[in-house]
């Protein structure tokens, strides 16, 4: 993930800078064997221990504590672990996981979210409202916590029993899809006194349970019997991988090195060639150009509006997509429901209205000269830097690799950001748009009009035959920021064995629910 957030898949590539990865599993790291702990209830896992799961990922975990992880594309590696109060479904909606059922007062501002009974962690510590308030807790408190910017209408809790009673500091009917696997993995409360070991050895209640960790390069994982799904879970053990150069991969999955991995798309039709299954995985991934309206030139409303046209949305599609991406000038793709079809085309592609915008802010062509700062080389830099060029703009590419220190302070003028999008459409927009929003590149700026845009998104549940409009507007005061260009949208690749049968379409998430290997 790029820093807190993670970008999309992160757009195809700064969406989160990928980290440097192992050459060889024989790495000089260190190998963390974790103790076989019992679990009670559930179900056993099958006797043959024959349906491994070979995953191959992009986005292996850098960190296998949440709460330090954050909400970005390695949510889904983590949930081999970790459950949480909610989950989505196929449709995208919150329902349940560790959480049976939930309600909200008459007001809005007070959610109880009642757990299933006979839960336990994988160390053996129970699954209750105690473990949930000490999770939003840590959240919010942790010092390096990349997830406290998401909790901010938590109050907080109440630990009943198996009654967790969250309380708002505002009216938010969005709590159910917050509180569900990007934002709230909840780990052992026992193990979570210690974060660091947390980090390495980690603890949940998810259908899975870690046995061996090499740090950055490979888990195992076998079945957790106490899983409160466990029935439907017919894989029996997961090796985990971080994958090697796209360009390996599909080599790997047809000599059976891997049975599934996240591809890019230049590598899609080279998988299907080799018999493998390509499947579209749908998502709320987007692209964009992240401008500093602080720091000059950006400061110049007239040279943001000439970035805005001089960029062509097609190009990115064409060159990077391969056919499976559109373009897009919103944070969602088209059909999601907080799409706002009104704010599309906004700023067509005009490079002569760009030259003219330019002139008139006093820039002579060659004057303006940017630095484009990223953390790895990325084609997009290249086609930015092509398309402003064409307009007078001269830009270098400068490759950071701590970029995610100066992007999150903020003190960067100009950069790239992809992001995944989030379960919640409402966090996605202030994670953009919002002044504290970790994707707003120009906090504490905020557009005119967001703020009680967003508030009425949250004081309108889920349900109401007015959500849509509502949300649509909010998404349309939002994109009235100058901080942010949108580029470009594509969905998530996975390409997998035949022997693994279809997985739930949920968007974003990877959901391992009724999965088969090879027909047990």
């Amino acid at each position: 993930m790029f820093g807190r957030l993670a970008p999309p898949r992160p757009a195809p590539k700064p969406r989160s800078p990928r980290r440097l990865r192992s050459t060889a599993l024989g790495t000089a790291l260190a190998t963390v064997f974790i103790p076989a702990l019992s679990a009670c209830g559930g179900e056993a896992a099958s006797a043959s221990g024959n349906a491994t799961l070979k995953w191959t990922s992009s986005y292996f975990p850098t960190h296998w504590d949440p709460v330090v992880s954050g909400s970005g594309a390695q949510f889904r590696e983590l949930t081999l672990v970790y459950a949480s109060l909610t989950r989505t479904d196929e449709k995208g909606k919150a329902v349940p996981d560790l959480a049976k059922s939930w309600e909200y007062n008459a007001k809005g501002d007070q959610i109880t979210f009642h757990l299933r009974s006979g839960l336990t962690f994988s160390d053996g510590e129970p699954v209750d409202a105690t473990a949930v308030k000490a999770a939003i807790e840590r959240a919010k408190n942790q010092k390096n916590s990349a997830l406290f910017g998401d909790l901010t209408s938590i109050k907080s809790v109440d630990a009943k029993g198996l009654d967790a009673v969250v309380h708002l500091s505002q009216v938010d009917y969005q709590i159910p899809q917050l509180l569900g696997e990007r934002v709230l993995q909840i780990a052992s409360p026992k193990a979570a006194k210690s974060p660091t070991k947390l980090d390495l050895n980690p603890v949940g209640a998810g259908p899975f349970i870690v046995t061996q960790i090499v740090p950055g390069t490979k888990a195992v994982l076998k079945k957790n019997p106490a899983y409160w799904d466990a029935k439907n879970i017919h894989i029996d053990n997961v090796e985990l991988t971080s994958a090697p150069d796209a360009s390996t991969v599909v080599s790997g999955l047809q000599t059976g090195v891997y049975n599934f991995a996240d591809i890019e798309p230049s590598q899609a039709e080279a998988a299907k060639k080799a018999g493998l299954d390509v499947f579209v995985q749908p998502g709320f991934n987007a692209s964009n150009i992240s401008l500093n309206i602080n720091k000059a030139p950006f400061d110049n409303d007239k040279v943001v509006a000439a970035v805005r046209h001089a960029i062509d949305r097609q190009e990115f599609v064409d060159k990077l997509t391969f056919g499976y991406g559109e373009v897009t000038d919103q944070p969602f793709p088209k059909g999601y429901v907080a799409y706002d079809p009104e704010s599309a085309d906004t700023y067509p592609y005009d490079p002569a209205k760009s030259k003219r915008l330019l002139a008139e802010a006093g820039y002579k062509s060659g004057d303006l000269k940017l630095n484009l700062v990223i953390p790895a080389e990325d084609p997009q830099a290249e086609i930015v830097q092509s398309q402003l060029s064409k307009v007078g703009i001269k830009v270098t590419i400068k490759i950071d690799k701590n970029w995610a220190t100066p992007f999150f302070a903020k003190n960067l003028t100009f950069s790239l950001y992809g992001t995944t999008g989030r379960d919640s459409a409402l966090q996605t927009l202030t994670a953009h748009f919002g002044p504290n929003g970790p994707l707003n590149l120009s906090s504490p700026y905020e557009p005119s009009g967001f703020e009680a845009a967003v508030a009425k998104v949250r004081q309108t549940p889920l349900d109401s035959p007015d959500y849509t409009q509502v949300l649509q507007a909010a998404t349309r005061a939002g994109l009235e920021s100058k901080a942010l260009v949108f580029t470009y949208s594509q969905p998530n690749l996975i390409a997998k064995s035949k022997s693994i049968s279809a997985l739930p379409k949920n968007p974003a998430h990877i959901d391992w629910t009724g999965v088969t290997i090879g027909g047990n």
